[in-house]
């Protein structure tokens, strides 16, 4: 809880600074954790080459991880899943333990389906406002829509600092250090 009063504390100063004078609502506030997000995850997937989709780390405590491809797919599953739960829709079909369908097996159709992701997102969030972000979502444990898009903004970070660590173990610089 704390994490959350944090997040949204910043948010609201960031967007504060950003148009001081004009108010912001949650939903204005939400979008632009997307957006930032967004930018980060996307940047990284497409600095990774192709043929480096299916790399692993396998030299030390690395049994059983993700593949690149793997991640970014798991990640952006989540997002659909989290988006369809926070506008109460069935998430797209594939998405199931947030894992994407097997039919996506090259860069364009990972990126392509990345970025649907977060179109999904940004939907959420535009449909978010004072009176509903508080709504619970009983499939989800009674969580919250508003907590259901933190959470997306937050497990995309974690998969994005794995991303990074992947680029890196390639000699990739990712894209926010260049």
């Amino acid at each position: 809880m704390v994490a959350i009063v944090l997040l949204l504390s910043v948010a609201s100063a960031v967007a504060q600074l950003a148009k001081p004078a004009e108010p912001h609502t949650v939903s204005q506030v939400v979008d632009f954790w997307v957006t930032n997000t967004e930018q980060l995850i996307v940047s990284a997937a497409d600095a990774m080459p192709e043929t480096k989709y299916s790399f692993a780390p396998s030299s030390g405590q690395f049994s059983g991880v993700r593949t690149f491809a793997e991640q970014v797919k798991h990640l952006a599953a989540a997002n659909y899943q989290l988006a369809a739960a926070t506008l109460g829709e069935e998430p797209p079909a594939g998405t199931d333990h947030e894992t994407a369908p097997d039919s996506l097996k090259t860069k364009p159709q990972v990126m392509d389906y990345l970025k649907g992701s977060f179109v999904s997102l940004h939907r959420a969030a535009a449909a978010l406002n004072e009176n509903n972000m508080d709504d619970p979502i009983p499939s989800k444990g009674n969580r919250t829509r508003l907590l259901m898009l933190i959470d997306a903004v937050v497990h995309s970070s974690n998969h994005y600092g794995q991303m990074v660590e992947y680029l890196r173990m390639n000699n990739i610089v990712p894209p926010e250090s260049r």
